[in-house]
C-alpha cells in the first residue's frame, strides 16, 4: 500500500506552523505552531492525536531548521515521526508563484531558484517559505517537497482584470500585474460552497469574501477565478486589519513631497499602521463591535467604512459574474462576526441578497447557509481549511506521479 500522509508546513520569517494529515480520510494526525523562532523565548505548541493532551515547550529555538527537528521530535513522541514509511510527501505554503506556477509543483532547483527570482514582490514572506523548503529537504531529501502557491488559483484571471493600466512595456519589465492571495481559500471556499449547494463547481458562481486579519474577495465562475481584489501585493483591495486597501495611489506621491515621508515610511504606513488600526487603533473587529455598542464614534465610521468598501466589492464581482449563486464568508471575521456578514447585504434585496437573522447568528464548525429558504442568491458560511487544501493539492500531485 503506498503512502497517505502529508505534512503541510507554513513557514513564516519567525514562525512555522504544521500539520500532519492522513488522506485517506482526511484526518488531521497531529497539528503544531512554533513562534518566536530566533528569540530566547520561542515557544512550540503541539496537538497530538485525538485523545493526546496538548503539549508545550518554551525554549530558545535558533533558527527554521532547529524548529523542523523540534517538530519532528514531537511527531516521533507521538509514533508519527517524519522518517515513517507512511509520509507520502512534505506540502508548503508558498506566497507568491508569478505568472509561472499555476498549480502545485513538484520542488527542485528550477523551481527553488524562481521562488528566490520573485522575492522582489513577496519581500516579507517568500525568503520565509523558502527556508522552509530547503529545511525540509535537508531533513527528508529521498521525499517529494512540494509548493503550493496562494497566487496559483488566480491565474486563470483574464488580461482585463490581471493588467493594472500603465504602459505595457514598463509594467512587463518589472512583472507589474495583479496576482491576487489567498488562493488555497478561495479554491478551497468556493468549491465547498458548491457541494454545500448540491452542485459541482463547474455549474456554479460564486462571490468568496475571506474576511481576516488580511482580507480578499474573489468572483469564482464555474470553478475558475476571474477576479480577485488583492493586486501586486496583498495590499490592493478590501480594508484590512492594518493594511489600506484601494487607496489613490496619488497619495503616495503626496504623503513624499507634502508630508516628507520616505518610500519606507510610507510602506509602513499602508501596510502596517492603516485600514481598522489606523482608523480607530483597533484591529479586532470583536473589539471594535463591542466599541460601537457602547457608543464610539471612531469605532462606528472604522465598522461603516469596512463594510461600504465590502459592498462596492460585492456589487463589482456581481456585475462581473452576472449571475451569482452563492456568496461565501470565510476566516476569522467572516466565519464568526454576524454583525459583518448581516452589515456587508443588507440593502442588496433587489440583487436577492438577505441573511436569516437566526441562522446568521448560530456558530458552527461546518459549512452552513444563512439566508432565508427562498433566497435567489445564498449567503453562506463556510469556514476556510487552507492546510487541508496544500495537503489535497500535494497528495493527488503525488499519486499522479506515481
Amino acid at each position: 500500500m503506498s503512502p497517505t500522509r502529508v505534512l503541510v508546513l507554513n513557514s513564516g520569517s519567525s514562525s512555522l506552523k504544521y500539520q500532519l494529515l492522513d488522506m485517506r480520510d482526511r484526518a488531521r494526525l497531529a497539528t503544531g505552531l512554533v513562534e518566536r523562532i530566533g528569540e530566547a523565548t520561542s515557544r512550540l505548541r503541539h496537538t497530538p492525536p485525538a485523545g493526546g493532551t496538548l503539549r508545550e515547550r518554551t525554549a530558545p529555538i535558533a533558527d527554521h531548521e532547529a524548529a523542523l527537528k523540534c517538530v519532528a521530535e514531537e511527531l516521533a513522541a507521538d509514533g508519527l515521526g517524519l522518517d515513517s514509511p507512511e509520509l507520502a510527501a512534505i506540502g508548503h505554503r508558498v506566497v507568491h508563484g508569478g505568472k509561472r506556477f499555476t498549480e502545485p509543483t513538484v520542488v527542485d532547483d528550477a523551481v527553488l531558484a524562481e521562488i528566490e527570482r520573485l522575492i522582489p514582490v513577496a519581500p516579507l514572506h517568500n525568503p520565509a517559505n523558502l527556508t522552509g523548503i530547503r529545511t525540509a529537504q535537508a531533513l527528508r531529501p529521498d521525499l517529494p517537497q512540494v509548493a503550493v502557491f496562494d497566487t496559483a488559483f488566480h491565474t486563470t484571471m483574464p488580461e482585463s482584470a490581471a493588467r493594472y493600466a500603465i504602459d505595457v512595456r514598463t509594467a512587463d519589465e518589472h512583472r507589474v500585474r495583479r496576482y491576487g492571495f489567498h488562493g488555497t481559500s478561495h479554491a478551497y471556499v468556493s468549491r465547498e460552497t458548491a457541494r454545500l449547494l448540491g452542485k459541482a463547481p463547474e455549474d456554479v458562481n460564486v462571490i468568496v469574501l475571506h474576511l481576516g486579519n488580511g482580507a480578499s474577495a474573489s468572483a469564482v465562475r464555474g470553478g475558475r477565478c476571474v477576479d480577485t481584489s488583492m493586486g501586486l501585493t496583498p495590499l490592493e483591495g478590501l480594508v484590512m486589519g492594518t493594511r489600506s486597501g484601494d487607496t489613490d495611489p496619488a497619495v503616495i506621491f503626496h504623503l513624499a513631497r507634502v508630508g516628507g515621508m520616505s518610500i519606507d515610511e510610507i510602506d509602513t504606513l499602508l501596510n502596517k499602521r492603516s485600514g481598522l488600526v489606523g482608523l480607530c487603533g483597533d484591529n479586532d473587529m470583536r473589539e471594535i463591535r463591542r466599541r460601537v455598542d457602547e457608543g464610539d464614534e471612531a469605532a462606528a465610521l472604522a465598522f461603516d467604512i469596512y463594510i461600504h468598501r465590502l459592498k462596492k466589492y460585492i456589487g463589482a464581482y456581481y456585475a462581473v459574474l452576472g449571475t451569482v449563486d452563492a456568496i461565501a464568508f470565510t476566516a476569522g471575521v467572516g466565519e464568526n462576526a454576524a454583525p459583518v456578514r448581516a452589515a456587508a447585504v443588507a440593502g442588496l434585496e433587489t440583487l436577492g441578497l438577505a441573511v436569516d437573522e437566526a441562522l446568521n447568528t448560530v456558530r458552527g464548525d461546518a459549512p452552513r447557509l444563512i439566508s432565508p429558504a427562498d433566497a435567489r442568491v445564498k449567503v453562506a458560511v463556510v469556514p476556510t481549511d487552507e492546510e487541508l487544501e496544500i495537503a489535497t493539492q500535494t497528495y493527488a500531485l503525488v499519486e499522479n506521479s506515481n
